[in-house]
């Protein structure tokens, strides 16, 4: 017999940043598949969505230390025993309610950040032997930018399969699981068991303040970064 499911209360749990984050990271995402796909003139505008996403990356990391209470790691990165008893919870009936990314969601947001990461790291240095070279690739040889090009390419459907499993989880949290994860990536608050939005109302809030300062420092880092000579 299936529990019935707990009363659910609206709390808040993600931050302006964070929110801000996702859907200017997905966008961008989306920029940066059209135009490397498109090339020609569009590459330019695929390495502005490039730089963009390296800007992003690099502040999610600094908001991961010091951010909201649910923006940071040590909220969500979970142990692997604690990984596997979630996802094999997710196959049962029932459903654990987290407050901010579950054991699963909060490794996905580590192996995006890192691909990425690495990906914006290939295209800096990276020469597509056509028209278009990334800012520090005159800093190596001609045949390691070729090669971080390389690289670059590979890595690109491999990271459109992750975002698509991302995707996945959230529409199977939805239809299977009954809980809406986009929402609260709009309005910042979860609807959650009381006893957990109790908790999630006690977090430690984010700083306006500190959050527009990192952005602010992330974007001035990458715009050194493709100015440099």
């Amino acid at each position: 017999m299936t529990p019935p499911a707990p009363a659910l209360v609206a709390a808040p749990v993600w931050d302006i940043f964070v929110r801000l984050f996702h859907w200017s990271l997905a966008t961008l995402v989306v920029i940066a598949v059209v135009t490397g796909k498109v090339g020609g003139n569009a590459i330019q505008w695929h390495m502005v969505a490039g730089g963009g996403i390296l800007a992003l990356v690099l502040f999610r990391v600094m908001w991961g230390f010091a951010g909201g209470e649910y923006a940071r790691f040590i909220s969500f990165v979970a142990s692997p025993a604690r990984t596997l008893r979630f996802a094999r919870g997710l196959i049962g009936r029932g459903h654990e309610y987290v407050i901010g990314h579950n054991p699963l969601g909060g490794w996905m947001v580590l192996a995006m950040l890192a691909l990425f990461t690495t990906q914006a790291v290939f295209g800096l240095f990276s020469n597509d032997e056509i028209m278009t070279t990334g800012p520090l690739a005159r800093y190596v040889s001609d045949e390691t930018s070729i090669a971080f090009m390389s690289r670059h390419r590979i890595l690109a459907p491999v990271l459109i399969v992750l975002v698509a499993l991302h995707i996945a989880a959230v529409l199977y949290h939805l239809f299977v699981k009954n809980e809406n994860l986009v929402r609260p990536m709009l309005n910042g608050r979860k609807s959650l068991p009381a006893a957990l939005a109790a908790e999630a109302r006690d977090g430690r809030k984010a700083s306006i303040a500190l959050g527009v300062t990192l952005l602010a420092v992330a974007i001035a880092v990458v715009v050194t970064v493709f100015q440099w000579s």
